[in-house]
């Protein structure tokens, strides 16, 4: 039996994370570098993508940038090209990347606004997720985790937004109930090859804002949330390392929430 350090030691495996510097993926990185897992930090931003590296190389961790265009099937497949060709395997991929173009209402977006959006959050995620199967089937083996949201599991409640002129964007649910439904058909389609897939669905998190407590929205979503707070930094990095390692290698097709209770009234 192996002991529960070792369940959780990613030392020598391989991992992409899409996003890997921004708001959540930044916190993904770290946790699947410091649990010993080479890290592969992929977005648009280059330059964000290489400070984020040397971050964590300043550290003694093992990371390395790669450009990432989801929106365009080409960078895709380079990325993961370039991972196996680098570094030999594909252990761990995050889906954490999103686009954010489209008008938040529903009445005023344009197909223009929704088709772009879904290129980059639906079909580019789906692109990524078929080269990273291609790759982890011949090993028998991988963990592949998106990145969701409460948003992904329930409708939205617009009145937690008050008068403060937040919102809920329509394309952005729908793509995560989609994310949702993705992860459990490949789950269950490649199961059987040692692919494990799984989702993590965030709550509230936003540190710009989550400490004024005169904001309505701040008010409104502590009252309504059972443990009474936003969601912290390294709230994801605990879930991420799960999921990533052999301490959940009996666990497929879980959507994780992540939200303090909020889905469960």
């Amino acid at each position: 039996m192996r002991s529960i350090e070792n369940l959780y030691d990613c030392s020598g495996k391989v991992a992409i994370v899409t996003g890997g510097y921004g708001l959540y993926g930044w916190p993904i990185s770290e946790a699947l570098a410091e649990a010993g897992a080479r890290v592969i930090i992929a977005a648009r931003s280059l330059d964000k993508c290489r400070e984020a590296v040397e971050t964590l190389n300043q550290r003694g961790y093992g990371a390395e940038a790669v450009f990432l265009d989801q929106g365009d099937e080409d960078s895709i497949k380079n990325l993961v090209q370039t991972v196996v060709e680098r570094w030999g395997r594909l252990d761990i991929l995050v889906n954490n990347a999103v686009l954010r173009v489209a008008s938040e209402n529903l009445d005023k977006m344009t197909a223009a606004e929704w088709e772009k959006s879904h290129r980059v959050n639906a079909t580019g995620l789906a692109v990524l997720c078929r080269e990273a199967v291609n790759v982890m089937r011949k090993q028998k083996s991988g963990s592949i985790i998106n990145i969701s949201s409460i948003q992904g599991a329930v409708g939205p409640n617009f009145p937690v937004y008050g008068q403060t002129g937040m919102t809920s964007p329509a394309y952005y649910t729908y793509e995560k109930w989609g994310m949702v439904g993705l992860t459990k058909w490949m789950a269950n389609r490649y199961g059987g090859e040692n692919i494990r897939v799984n989702c993590i669905s965030p709550g509230g998190y936003t540190p710009n804002i989550s400490k004024d407590e005169t904001n309505e929205f701040v008010i409104n979503y502590k009252r309504l949330t059972p443990m009474g707070r936003f969601a912290e930094e390294d709230d994801i990095k605990g879930p991420i390392v799960f999921l990533a390692s052999d301490a959940s290698k009996y666990i497929t097709g879980h959507n994780l929430m992540l939200d303090g209770g909020w889905t469960s009234w």
